[in-house]
């Protein structure tokens, strides 16, 4: 029997034209796509989790792969990255399976990015809101890339439940002019530049 057990699905897409500069020649266009999951742990300590963290991992290929069709495409994406929110009967750590997971199908799904999947994590209820940081996928130090996706759902996660999220992003935020590494500089060898 399936330790994953989703009640629903959510999918979030912003297209941001501008902030307060010119209008964008494209909108960044910013998805989240997020699943309500039982928590099979709530209200109990449990030593091993690896089993659930295994099982995720199929529920974060399904997310990817909405992402990617989200934002028309694997040439299209830039940034990434995840975040869970831990219903108030479970555990930080349960939201923790999430790192290996969420990252692990996040990268599979896009060819295997080198970069590190920014995440968050925390304890809340219906209608908690988490900032899911974003970064982008092949170096780590692309400071145009460094934003934010808005990740909440009215109705959960509920006391014995846990929201799973992935983020990702067609480019880096709009009118970024703060230097550093460029995308278009980016070597992609060790994640990092």
């Amino acid at each position: 029997m399936s330790l994953v057990k989703v009640r629903k699905f959510k999918l979030d897409v912003e297209d941001i034209l501008h902030e307060r500069g010119p209008v964008a020649a494209e909108p960044l266009r910013v998805a989240v796509a997020m699943a309500i999951v039982e928590n099979p742990y709530a209200g109990r300590y449990v030593e091993d989790l690896n089993a659930f963290m295994q099982e995720l991992r199929g529920l974060g290929a399904d997310l990817a792969g909405r992402l990617i069709k989200a934002l028309g495409g694997l040439d299209k994406i830039e940034a990434y990255g995840k975040a869970a929110i831990v219903g108030e009967d479970g555990e930080l750590e349960h939201g923790a399976v999430w790192h290996e997971a969420g990252g692990w199908a996040m990268r599979e799904a896009l060819g295997e990015p080198k970069a590190i999947v920014p995440s968050a994590k925390g304890i809340g209820g219906p209608g908690t809101r988490i900032m899911v940081p974003l970064g982008h996928i092949h170096a780590a130090y692309v400071r145009s890339h460094f934003g934010v996706a808005e990740m909440t759902l009215w109705d959960g996660p509920r006391r014995d439940e846990i929201a799973f999220g992935l983020a990702m992003a067609t480019g880096g935020r709009i009118h970024a002019r703060l230097g550093g590494l460029a995308a278009a500089d980016v070597k992609g060898d060790d994640g990092l530049r």
